[in-house]
Order: C-alpha cells, then structure tokens, then sequence
C-alpha cells in the first residue's frame, strides 16, 4: 500500500462519516479515526508490521479480549445486585475438606454469616475462608483445586 492509497482511503473515511475504521493487511497495520463536531479531524496512525511475525496469532488474542470484555460487561450488568465474596489471600482453592469429603457451599444452598465456603491454602497452610454474608449462593466463580489471587472473585451471593 503507497501513500496515494492511504490518502484516498482517509479521505473516504472523512466523507463517509464513520468515527473510526482499522485495516490489517500483511505488512501495514493502519486506524483512522474521525472526530466529531463543527471541524471534521482526521487522525491517522501507520504502522509497520515485521515480515517474518505472524499476522493471525497478532489478531486472535484482540479478538478474544474484546469478547471478554463484551462478556465481562453483560454479566456485571445481571450480577450487580449480588454481593461477591471474594479472596481474601493468594494460594490455592479448595471447596472440600478433603478429597473423599463434599464441597463446602454448593449453588442454590443458603449460608449464615460464619459458614465456612472453602479453604485456600498458602504456604502449605489451609485457611478456611468464611462467610461475612447471609444469603443463599448463586455461582461459584472458581474451580477446586485452582489457583486464586488476592481479592478475585470466588462466590455470588443473593442476599435477599
């Protein structure tokens, strides 16, 4: 792509009227975006991209991040009238006592202020993580026996 191609491509997007477009082709990776009020603003980024990197596993993870956000929104949206317990230290999760035992808290079940709802263990040290909230449990956020970080999500609770 020439020079005379990106300038007849931004003045196309200055008349068309869209606020931003991105083209991707194998060597040149270019946005336009137009701003909106009495004087039209063009602003143009160009960048070249190395031959040899591969163009696709560049994209796919922006893909794949713009749809977890997308999803991340919607579900905040539904769970905000929820209260999230969440982590207290970082280690790794458990949701039973032990491995022939049942899980601490399962979804649907009502817990108390106190109940025990799992225990994370750090440094070889098994901390029970308990209730602050009554309420009854609407999801379980995190898999047994998976790592967990200090203040992630664990469990939503209805507190009605």
């Amino acid at each position: 792509m020439d020079l005379k191609d990106i300038q007849n491509l931004i003045k196309f997007v200055a008349k068309s009227g869209a606020s931003e477009v991105k083209l991707e082709t194998e060597d040149v990776k270019i946005t336009i975006k137009t701003g909106s009020g009495d004087k039209p603003e063009t602003t143009t980024y160009v960048q070249q991209i190395p031959v040899n990197a591969p163009v696709a596993q560049a994209s796919a993870p922006v893909a794949q991040a713009n749809t977890a956000e997308t999803t991340a929104a919607a579900s905040t949206a539904e769970d905000s009238k929820y209260i999230t317990i969440k982590s207290p230290i970082i280690g790794t999760l458990y949701r039973k006592p032990s491995p022939d035992k049942p899980v601490f808290v399962e979804v649907g079940q009502t817990i108390k202020e106190g109940d025990v709802l799992c225990v994370i263990e750090a440094m070889k040290l098994f901390n029970e993580i308990e209730s602050e909230v009554s309420g009854k449990i609407v999801k379980v956020l995190v898999d047994d026996s998976s790592p967990v970080e200090f203040d992630q999500p664990l469990f939503l609770v209805d507190p009605s």
